[in-house]
């Protein structure tokens, strides 16, 4: 089974570049504080990597 992470939306992206809006909008968000809960992929750290500063992410076993 691949390792998950738990996903939360931590803090507004008002005043950050349009590309941060459409990668927290990408990651399946649409409130704050939401928690989600996805698959690790290199392609899901990329766009956390990006958005890295806005949301918080804890590894799930």
């Amino acid at each position: 089974m691949a390792k998950q992470l738990k996903i939360t939306w931590k803090k507004s992206f008002i005043g950050y570049p349009q590309t941060q809006r459409l990668t927290i909008k990408s990651l399946g968000f649409s409130k704050l504080n939401q928690v989600l809960i996805k698959e690790d992929s290199p392609q899901l750290r990329g766009q956390l990597n990006k958005v890295g500063h806005l949301v918080s992410v804890e590894e799930l076993d």
